[in-house]
């Protein structure tokens, strides 16, 4: 079955099935520091458009590379805490000394409206989001061993080797967490994992639970030629 470009489900051999639109849902994707979340994130996005990314807020300081409001929103302590106070995040946590939040209502509206909301989260932040939206998709990215995520790390150039050796420690109990998650997509080369995630988004999309029929209308497949 596939998704056609006026958002039409179209079945392999038959017309496009009127009545029907793809559902949204929300993608978490999850797993260590130098597991390669961010550069699969970017390519599942130019590969599926319906692909939104989650911007969330933090406390942390801004990279030489990042931009703010493209990678995350970057604000100040006092700022962060008085939005939590208001409930205003889908889930936050502390890591390493700085605030992370999932701003709730782009998210609800994103899924609303049918598109795939990705959210590119730590471990920690995953297990708060799925607590938070057990409906929520998760997919835990795996790196294909503890040397290539050091050398993943040290070569970002954003941390000192102290820093990084922190979060080498506590690597194996984040790896760990991957039986909790719907799948596991190993980052042993780009593309195939770029294809394993595109595979997810696009079955689903098509899951009968989230399908939406348009009022009025009764879908029904047409036999295909022989």
């Amino acid at each position: 079955m596939d998704v056609s470009p006026d958002g039409a489900l179209r079945v392999r051999g038959t017309t496009p099935v009127s009545g029907f639109e793809p559902g949204g849902f929300l993608f978490v994707i999850s797993g260590p520091s130098g597991a390669g979340k961010g550069t699969l994130v970017e390519r599942l996005m130019t590969a599926r458009p319906e692909c939104v990314f989650s911007i969330s807020a933090t406390t942390r300081p801004r990279r030489p590379a990042e931009v703010n409001g493209v990678e995350y929103e970057f604000v100040s302590r006092d700022e962060f805490e008085r939005r939590r106070a208001l409930g205003a995040f889908l889930e936050w946590a502390e890591v390493h000394g700085h605030l992370y939040g999932t701003p709730a209502e782009p998210v609800d509206t994103g899924v609303r409206s049918g598109r795939v909301v990705v959210l590119d989260v730590d471990v920690q932040g995953g297990a708060s989001v799925r607590r938070a939206r057990p409906d929520a998709v998760s997919a835990f990215i795996y790196p294909p061993s503890i040397d290539a995520l050091r050398q993943r790390l040290l070569g970002r150039n954003t941390e000192t080797p102290e820093a990084v050796e922190r979060r080498l420690n506590v690597a194996p109990a984040e790896l760990a967490q991957y039986r909790e998650y719907d799948y596991l997509v190993v980052n042993d080369h780009l593309d195939r994992a770029v294809e394993r995630l595109v595979a997810i988004v696009d079955a689903e999309r098509v899951r009968v639970r989230r399908l939406r029929v348009h009022p009025g209308t009764e879908a029904s497949p047409t036999r295909s030629e022989r």
